[in-house]
């Protein structure tokens, strides 16, 4: 082999790989960054490109799909005092490749710390109970606080959410213990309530009962009033009418001691009518 061929083949090899060299295919979802001479030029788009070789070269390769940053979990305590511990998860895309790699170091690491340092900031300013409950509510303050710094980064926040948000374990058994002791209150507020309330229902129903009794008393005298009334009217002075029924009367009593079983006797009186009239106070 001479040395002119040589010479044309090696130079035909620096040009195909020069050639080479200058051609980029970019995948579709990504975006380069192209440094000529160690300053930035351009940003190279998905498709076909091409470059200068040996002067342009490829610093950084970006995504531009969405990205899923998971923010740590870490303790916060809320106005209260209250100690809680939470974790989000953050949503971005990369609009300018060029200020996200030439505006901040590691744009991950920085958004992680920007919503964790937000996280605590928002929580700090609310109570266990609102923090608890208002999960929409941080969100949009958290959004609304990380967006605007993260765009002079040429990124932007899709959105955050918050993962999880609970007391930290000491906090669970404190709260643990309140709900106990609150539940406990209440079931002696409502035992203490119903005592009352069958007090006062018992105290009612015997001064029902007394009232009632009295008057069937008031009647009963009334009645006995009114017979003894009628009786008087209808006997006058004659005395064997009452001698009747005072000895009627006197029988059946007789008879009703004769059946107690504690009765040993019965003594009869030999002259019946002249006990009903010495019972009268006659002779």
């Amino acid at each position: 082999m001479t040395a002119g061929l040589s010479l044309s083949l090696g130079l035909l090899a620096f040009i195909i790989v020069t050639a080479a060299m200058g051609v980029r295919q970019v995948p579709q979802g990504n975006k380069w960054v192209i440094e000529r001479l160690g300053k930035f030029n351009i940003s190279l788009q998905p498709g076909l490109n091409f470059i200068i070789p040996y002067v342009d070269k490829v610093a950084y390769k970006v995504t531009t799909k969405d990205i899923v940053l998971d923010i740590p979990s870490q303790e916060v305590i809320t106005k209260d005092n209250a100690v809680l511990v939470t974790n989000a998860v953050a949503y971005i895309n990369i609009l300018s490749p060029e200020k996200a790699v030439y505006g901040v170091e590691d744009y991950k690491l920085a958004i992680r710390t920007l919503v964790q340092t937000s996280l605590r900031s928002i929580l700090g300013e609310m109570s266990l109970d609102d923090a608890l409950s208002s999960r929409d509510h941080i969100k949009a303050k958290l959004k609304a606080a990380i967006s605007d710094d993260i765009a002079d980064w040429g990124i932007t926040l899709k959105t955050v959410e918050i993962q999880d948000i609970n007391p930290s374990g000491t906090m669970q058994h404190a709260m643990e213990e309140q709900a106990s002791a609150e539940r406990q209150r209440r079931a002696t507020v409502t035992r203490a309530d119903g005592d009352k309330q069958a007090a006062i229902l018992e105290a009612e129903g015997k001064l029902e009962a007394s009232r009632r009794e009295a008057e069937a008393q008031i009647v009963l005298a009334k009645s006995s009033q009114r017979a003894i009334e009628f009786v008087t009217e209808a006997i006058g002075d004659r005395e064997l009418p009452v001698t009747y029924l005072l000895g009627e009367k006197y029988i059946q009593s007789i008879e009703k001691l004769s059946e107690s079983p504690n009765a040993k006797s019965v003594v009869f009186p030999a002259d019946i009518p002249a006990a009903i009239q010495g019972l009268m106070g006659k002779k």
